[in-house]
């Protein structure tokens, strides 16, 4: 099967991997915020990447085929750690604990956009009118979303909006740099070797910033939280983003980003007894009818890498 010939049922597969991806993604900014609340930001994303390492480890020991990336692909692999380890996870954190959740995910919105940019520029992909009013309506919605939460007056700090921009863009690039190595190599080894990278790279903070006693002594909610992060979002959600990268266009796959903020707002209503307003009904058909812009647009690669090995399902 090739990677990114848009047939039917790869696309739906494609699709249901990227809903679940949504729904844990929209729980990190709130694991990442209660996990903050007791622990440092250095030390929340050590021991998500120690935990989330120590198991795409033993996910390469267990799944057949190569342990470590052919020595061509070493560098590729390193620089994709670099994005996913101490450049994104280190400015998102940061910046998180310092700005409101909703600017986080307001600035994480212009995901999409971002990748459609970089993708052409770099030649990965064709212009499409439809998938930039598509990107251009999803992000609308979103946009609509949080100003009605009271993104407007919940007051952030400047340093922490910025980190968090620096974050996306790291975020970007990880997504148009990673989609033609997980089409070459299959999801799961692209992800565990991209990730124990980024673990290799956060080492360096563990004198300073392991502080085991604290973490044990932290409540059960943050322990939790931090888990939360490093199992979940961290492994179960970066696996099967790399799996949608390596069969559809980038821009599709980032679109989904924008679905984040009205998963959390419907989840704030569900588990936390927030109020449903006009603006998640708004924001929320825009979002969609974004999305679905996208998903509808002719946007092929301008090459199509051949998959090496198949992911296991």
């Amino acid at each position: 099967m090739n990677d990114a010939s848009p047939s039917p049922v790869p696309l739906g597969r494609v699709y249901a991997a990227l809903s679940v991806q949504v729904l844990i993604s929209a729980g990190t900014y709130l694991a990442g915020k209660r996990a903050m609340e007791e622990l440092s930001p250095a030390t929340t994303i050590l021991w998500r990447f120690l935990i989330s390492g120590a198991v795409f480890v033993l996910i390469l020991l267990l799944t057949p085929g190569p342990k470590l990336p052919p020595r061509a692909e070493w560098r590729k692999t390193l620089w994709l750690g670099v994005l996913a380890g101490p450049v994104n996870q280190l400015l998102f954190f940061t910046g998180l604990a310092r700005t409101p959740a909703a600017h986080g995910a307001l600035l994480y919105a212009m995901t999409p956009l971002g990748v459609y940019v970089t993708s052409l520029l770099q030649g990965q992909e064709r212009p499409s009118a439809r998938a930039a009013a598509g990107i251009v309506t999803a992000f609308t919605g979103v946009v609509v979303l949080l100003l009605g939460r009271g993104l407007a007056s919940a007051r952030g700090s400047m340093m922490g909006d910025l980190l968090i921009l620096g974050a996306v863009v790291a975020w970007v690039l990880y997504t148009t740099e990673g989609r033609p190595f997980a089409a070459s190599h299959g999801p799961i080894r692209a992800t565990a070797w991209s990730m124990v990278a980024a673990t290799l790279l956060m080492l360096p903070l563990a004198p300073f910033a392991l502080r085991p006693g604290e973490v044990l002594n932290a409540s059960l909610m943050a322990k939790g939280s931090v888990v939360y992060v490093a199992l979940l979002t961290s492994v179960v959600a970066y696996l099967l983003w790399y799996y949608a990268l390596s069969k559809a266009p980038a821009s599709k796959v980032a679109i989904f980003s924008n679905l984040q903020p009205v998963a959390t707002a419907l989840a704030a209503w569900a588990l936390m007894g927030e109020a449903l307003h006009w603006e998640l009904a708004v924001g929320g058909v825009l979002v969609i009818v974004g999305v679905r812009l996208t998903q509808g647009a002719r946007v092929q690669p301008t090459a199509s890498p051949k998959l090496e090995d198949r992911p296991s399902r």
